[in-house]
């Protein structure tokens, strides 16, 4: 058999549909195999890792949860001072209590004549003087409905101070007992992914490399590390970056429709591990669009022509790799956006010297 000259450029890289699947069978299971030890490492730290993803929520409760108590008791503040009687204390003071000490109002009610009897029994020798009131009466001692609302608006209004860390409120919830071994499992999958994200790139490109040309199987020795490196950006940039404005839109928008918060543990989890991995998925645009272009697919002209057409399916795929809601769809479609201009400055800036179908016709 003859050595493949320029113009047999097709002879040793031609396979069958069967030798395909077979491959694709032999790349996915090697993928399997570094997911599965991965997935193990991260059973030893997957405690740690569910108290790490549950910061960013914690944070974003704690901030809508400070806002929420400082708007509330400077509004009932506005109504003391409507009316004419002394305020407790000054807005200022209420920012340092809930921003510096990290405290949170909470709003209770008081029938005096119940504290003060409470007190007498604890403390007889202090309050031996103290008159306790008349018990009021109730609806059944024929009091009519105005009065008893009349003394219902008596009763002594109080703000209780707590730590943020110790209100209810802050913390993710469960509603089952197997829903937090559920969520540790899949925080070691999580784990396990990128850890085995290496291993997985190495297998996706070798799988693509069997399909490819001679020419064109050294792209995959010089796109894997930047493969991986742009996954791992992408990921960063979700855990770091994208997760505080997006819950900080989500919880905006519950409170405008008054409804408060009250996340699980396990739907949270699902969303951190969607978000970052769509994230992971969706930086990897640059190197399809540098992998295309030398493979003549696609030329710069293609995609400078048909930008508008790009970014729509750019804002589409954001859609469908994150969570459905708007704020995450736009904080992936913007850098993608930026990496498809990238992508496109890249192929022009290392053009290919030459198409690798520009001799196949020959012989």
């Amino acid at each position: 058999m003859p050595e493949p000259t320029e113009n047999d450029l097709f002879q040793e890289s031609t396979m069958t549909f069967g030798e395909h699947l077979e491959e694709l069978r032999i790349c996915l299971f090697r993928a399997v195999i570094g997911l599965a030890i991965g997935f193990i490492i991260g059973l030893f730290i997957g405690g740690r890792v569910v108290q790490f993803i549950q910061r960013p929520l914690s944070q974003a409760l704690t901030a809508y949860y400070q806002k929420e108590s400082v708007q509330r008791v400077q509004g009932d503040l506005q109504k003391l001072k409507e009316s004419g009687r002394p305020l407790p204390w000054t807005d200022q003071e209420i920012e340092h209590r809930i921003k510096v000490e990290k405290l949170l109002a909470e709003e209770v009610y008081i029938d005096s004549t119940d504290l003060l009897l409470q007190l007498k029994n604890a403390y007889p020798k202090q309050f031996a003087d103290v008159q306790l009131p008349s018990k009021p009466k109730t609806a059944e001692d024929g009091v009519e409905p105005k009065e008893a609302k009349d003394r219902g608006e008596n009763l002594l209004r109080l703000f209780l101070w707590r730590r943020s860390e110790d209100d209810p409120r802050l913390r993710t919830k469960s509603l089952n007992a197997q829903e937090a071994f559920t969520v540790y499992l899949k925080a070691s999958l999580l784990v396990g992914v990128l850890l085995a994200s290496p291993w997985i790139f190495i297998q996706i490109w070798h799988f693509v490399a069997a399909g490819l040309y001679p020419r064109e199987r050294r792209y995959v020795h010089i796109y894997l590390p930047f493969s991986l490196g742009l996954f791992l950006l992408g990921v960063s940039l979700a855990f770091f970056v994208v997760f505080k404005p997006v819950l900080g839109f989500l919880l905006t928008f519950n409170s405008s429709l008054g409804i408060d918060p009250d996340p699980r543990i396990n739907e949270w989890l699902g969303f951190v591990m969607i978000l970052p991995i769509g994230f992971g998925i969706g930086f990897q645009l640059p190197l399809v669009i540098l992998f295309l272009e030398r493979i003549g697919v696609f030329t710069v002209q293609n995609y400078l022509s048909q930008w508008k057409i790009a970014i729509f399916v750019i804002f589409v795929l954001s859609a469908m790799l994150t969570p459905p809601d708007p704020s995450s769809m736009t904080l992936m479609a913007i850098p993608l956006t930026f990496l498809y201009f990238g992508g496109v400055l890249l192929c022009k800036l290392l053009p290919r010297k030459s198409s690798p179908f520009e001799n196949s016709g020959d012989g």
